[in-house]
């Protein structure tokens, strides 16, 4: 009997173990945290041995085969034995897929993959069979094992990719790179680079790669490096012959002679880098064959994705914004992009590393306070100190929510895109977004 340990009982490391007892493994589950008490539940329910707020070794290092949880960073000390002894680690993209023959459609990109990928099974699952799983939703490998759907859209980060092997999707879509989690690619953005490539690297002539042309760092990778896959750029700004293009306000893709041309006029979501994630979408929409018509509607009766430009409410004609997913610059770039009024800007958290000089514009034209919510804001406070009239710290979200509602006037939107990570006050981006919900729903 073979041996699978998982590392981390999350969501994944969960349904991992799940998969694996059913196909026949001898299955422990380790995670150096405490299990949450639903996760534990499961595994106890289910016989699957495991242990918590501690890793033991001599457990581990007699696996076949390890499963590490995305979250867990190839410098530690234990993943590296593991490595050393010559045990396969795999992320749970790549053991899970094992077991489907599922067409998979994977979706990858420093900014934009969570809308591509809800907006992309939104407008699939009118005429198709299809799970939503990868960084989001209920884990793929309890997918498949409790109801395995004919199609599959995979949100995949970067960290899920350093762990494949195997792994091939159909389609894949890479939305754009920019520097981000550098801190797990030893600071070197081209090792981040290669990481989301890794979506393509099994891919043959029978499968495609969905991309966005305008981004200069994918197209500088393409120019030098081959890949198996046929082709399917997506652009803003100039035609296509083959593949997608925006022009007078509609989406014209392109796919074997195949033409069909969709107006965007109604599509729900705002900004330039919404019509992105529309296009990628519905470029995939149309190589599984959904009709022109319900891709149309899907685009304009889609909501959206929570804590990602989401409208809370308007109160005394100011409209709350949370924008909590923005854990990168170039995400509030986009937020801040988007704004059609005069904002008052809730940012801060951990900074992993990041150059503020591309919001600058932005900030200059459309930001009229700034309330920095973090442990640690010098770096922003330098960075934005003599551009706005009132720049405030604080460390409780019901009090950056406060403030704001002081400095607005109506007509005016108040924005939480914090650009950067939020474990310093909060549990996770979603803990950050509806604690700011509840303080707004509070005024």
């Amino acid at each position: 009997m073979k041996r699978l340990v998982i590392l981390g009982g999350g969501e994944s490391g969960v349904g991992t173990a799940l998969l694996g007892k059913a196909k026949g493994y001898d299955v422990f589950v380790s995670d150096k945290g405490k299990i949450k008490e639903k996760y534990r539940n499961v595994l106890l329910n289910n016989e699957i041995e495991f242990e918590d707020e501690q890793h033991t070794e001599t457990k581990i290092l007699n696996a076949d085969i390890v499963m590490k949880s995305p979250g867990i960073p190839d410098k530690v000390a234990l993943v590296k034995q593991i490595r050393e002894a010559g045990i396969k680690v795999v992320s749970e993209i790549e053991f899970a897929s094992n077991y489907t023959d599922a067409t998979l459609v994977a979706i990858t990109g420093s900014n934009g993959k969570t809308t591509t990928a809800t907006l992309t099974h939104h407008v699939l699952k009118q005429e198709l069979g299809v799970g939503l799983a990868g960084n989001i939703g209920d884990s793929f490998a309890k997918q498949i094992l409790e109801k395995d759907h004919d199609n599959y859209v995979l949100e995949v980060s970067s960290f899920q990719l350093d762990d494949i092997h195997d792994f091939k999707p159909k389609i894949a879509v890479l939305t754009n790179i920019t520097p981000d989690h550098l801190d797990r690619y030893d600071y070197k953005f081209e090792n981040y680079i290669a990481s989301k490539f890794r979506i393509v690297k099994n891919q043959t002539e029978n499968d495609y790669f969905i991309y966005d042309a305008d981004d200069v760092v994918i197209m500088d990778w393409l120019q030098n490096n081959q890949i198996q896959s046929k082709k399917l750029p997506f652009s803003l700004t100039r035609e296509i012959e083959e593949g997608t293009y925006y022009k007078d306000n509609k989406i014209i893709i392109t796919i074997d002679n195949n033409k069909i041309i969709m107006p965007t006029e109604n599509i729900a979501l705002e900004g330039k880098h919404n019509v992105k994630n529309a296009m990628a979408a519905s470029t995939v929409a149309h190589l599984l064959k959904i009709r022109k018509q319900t891709i149309r509607e899907s685009l304009e009766n889609f909501q959206g994705v929570e804590h990602r430009l989401e409208q809370v409410l308007k109160i005394n004609k100011v409209q709350y914004i949370n924008d909590s997913k923005a854990t990168n610059v170039n995400a509030t770039y986009f937020a801040l992009e988007s704004m059609d009024a005069p904002t008052v800007w809730i940012v801060g958290g951990v900074d992993k590393g990041n150059d503020y000089k591309e919001l600058f514009q932005f900030v200059n034209e459309k930001v009229k306070a700034i309330i920095c919510l973090g442990v640690d804001n010098k770096k922003l406070i330098e960075a934005f100190g003599n551009m706005v009239d009132v720049i405030v710290e604080t460390q409780y979200m019901s009090e950056a929510v406060k403030i704001a509602y002081k400095v607005a006037e109506a007509g005016d939107n108040v924005l939480l895109s914090p650009a950067c990570a939020s474990f310093d006050l909060f549990e996770n981006y979603e803990d950050r977004g509806r604690q700011f919900k509840d303080a707004v729903r509070n005024l």
